[in-house]
C-alpha cells in the first residue's frame, strides 16, 4: 500500500467484512514525540488464537477469491522499516483490535492519504455500520459519530449523495482544523 489511509481502508473493510456493526478508527498524530499511530477495533466475530498467530503471514487469508491476505502483514512491514510495528488483539464473538505505529518523521513512513475520502467511502457504502471517528494532531482533536449523525438524518442514508459529498467536505474540514486550517496529504 502506498498510502497509510489504504492500511486503514483495507483493515476495516475485514471488519466489515467480519460482521462488524461498529468499528472505531483512531488517528493519532504527536510530532514532538515523533510517533504516527492508528487503530482500527470492531465487534465482529473476532479471531482465535491460532488465527492471530497466523493472520501476520501473507499466505494465509479467510477470503475464497484469493490465495494470499498481504494486508496485515504488508502494514506490520511498514511499520517496522520506521522503528514501529502492530499490535493485534482479537477474541472470537468479540471482535478484534489492531494499532499500528510509526516513526511520524522517519524517511521510509508511507504518506498518511486523504483521511477524509477514506472516512467518506468507507461510511457511505457501510450504511447499516456505525463509524467512530478520531484524529488527534499534536493535541488537537477531531471527533465524528455516525449514530449521532443518523440520529439527525433520520431515515435519509449515509449513503445519500448529498449526504456523502457533505460528510467529506465536514471531515476534511475537521481534519484541516486540527492541522491549523491545512488540508492533509
Amino acid at each position: 500500500m502506498q498510502e497509510i489511509s489504504l492500511n486503514i481502508l483495507d483493515i476495516v473493510q475485514n471488519s466489515v467484512r467480519a460482521g462488524a456493526d461498529t468499528i472505531r478508527v483512531e488517528l493519532f498524530e504527536d510530532i514532538p514525540t515523533d510517533v504516527l499511530s492508528f487503530s482500527v477495533e470492531d465487534n465482529g466475530c473476532g479471531m482465535d488464537e491460532e488465527m492471530v498467530a497466523r493472520v501476520m503471514d501473507p499466505f494465509v487469508t479467510t477470503r475464497t477469491t484469493r490465495k494470499v491476505g498481504m494486508g496485515i502483514s504488508l502494514l506490520r512491514s511498514a511499520a517496522q522499516a520506521t522503528g514501529g510495528d502492530i499490535e493485534l488483539r482479537s477474541k472470537v464473538g468479540e471482535g478484534t483490535f489492531i494499532k499500528a505505529v510509526f516513526s511520524h518523521g522517519h524517511i521510509d513512513r508511507q504518506p498518511l492519504g486523504n483521511m477524509a475520502d477514506t472516512m467518506t467511502s468507507l461510511i457511505s457504502m457501510n450504511d447499516r455500520i456505525d463509524f467512530y471517528y478520531k484524529h488527534t494532531y499534536n493535541g488537537e482533536v477531531f471527533e465524528f459519530n455516525t449514530k449521532e449523525m443518523k440520529e439527525i438524518l433520520g431515515e435519509v442514508p449515509m449513503s445519500d449523495p448529498t449526504v456523502a459529498a457533505w460528510l467529506r467536505e465536514f471531515i476534511g474540514e475537521g481534519i484541516a482544523n486540527i492541522y491549523g486550517g491545512v488540508e492533509e496529504s
